[in-house]
């Protein structure tokens, strides 16, 4: 499934040519495509690898991973991808792209309250790692960054109350502390979990220094009426952070719903569900 309208071509054959010229090692494991994520297509190489290619020839991501998944890992309390072989971009793809270690897990999220522990440690330990030389996160400015991206759903969508609570978004007070890690894209999809319990973070390309409001966003788009308390409290943010982490989780609901309705419709679910999560708790 193309999702972007400069989407690259990327099918089992390229990803084996790559591997052959690249990475002969590797390039007689089995592979398999697994996922739909919106800015990278993945496929499992053998038990114990992924292949991750940028769908967009203009993305970053892949460098930024490399530069810092290293650093980062060691000090997080749960696992993440580490990165294993960075690939040159040959003429017929032209993006930089990565095998990482597989992380095995599923979305089933069952035990909400230990989720809501888990990932607010997580944070914690995130804006613990000193920030410097860290680029700036995706999401690492104030949420009225995507205004535009808003106003576009908010016109073609029905969506009661959302025009408002926008508005009162801009009158949230900005971060006033210093810029420390975040990771930007915390959605479901870049979650595993066992047993019910969070197993792993994955997809670092939106990381770097910023406000940490952004990472808040999992209250909206995971945890619900019982939980959110839990990860509000274990987080340990004041009021004007966590306002902001719901303007961002708005930002994000209504940008995904229109956006991806036709491209993703999963995806574009996961944002309405957002939408509808942030207007009413």
């Amino acid at each position: 499934m193309k999702m972007h309208d400069d989407e690259l071509d990327i099918d089992d054959g390229l990803v084996r040519r790559l591997l052959r010229a690249q990475f002969p090692q590797w390039a007689g494991l089995p592979l398999k495509p697994v996922g739909a994520g919106t800015a990278h297509v993945m496929m499992r190489l053998g038990d114990d690898l992924v292949v991750r290619l940028p769908r967009q020839a203009t993305s970053t991501d892949v460098e930024l991973e490399q530069r810092w998944l290293p650093v980062l890992a060691p000090r997080l309390p749960l696992p993440v991808p580490v990165p294993v072989g960075f690939g040159a971009a040959p003429e017929d793809y032209p993006a930089r792209w990565s095998v990482q270690s597989w992380l095995d897990g599923d979305h089933d999220f069952t035990d909400l309250r230990s989720c809501a522990l888990q990932l607010a440690s997580f944070l914690t330990a995130l804006r613990q790692v000193s920030p410097a030389g860290a680029p700036d996160g995706y999401r690492g400015g104030r949420p009225t960054g995507w205004d535009d991206a808003v106003r576009r759903g908010l016109r073609d969508l029905d969506v009661p109350g959302g025009a408002a609570f926008w508005e009162r978004s801009w009158d949230v007070p900005g971060w006033a502390g210093p810029k420390v890690w975040t990771h930007g894209d915390l959605l479901p999809t870049n979650l595993l979990a066992s047993g019910g319990r969070l197993a792993a973070v994955l997809d670092f390309g939106c990381a770097g220094a910023g406000d940490p409001a952004c990472d808040l966003m999992p209250a909206w788009t995971l945890f619900d009426d019982a939980s959110r308390p839990v990860f509000r409290s274990a987080a340990d943010v004041d009021d004007a952070t966590w306002e902001r982490g719901r303007a961002w989780a708005f930002a994000f609901g209504i940008s995904a719903w229109h956006y991806y309705a036709g491209r993703n419709p999963p995806f574009a679910e996961l944002g309405r569900r957002t939408v509808n999560h942030v207007l009413t708790s």
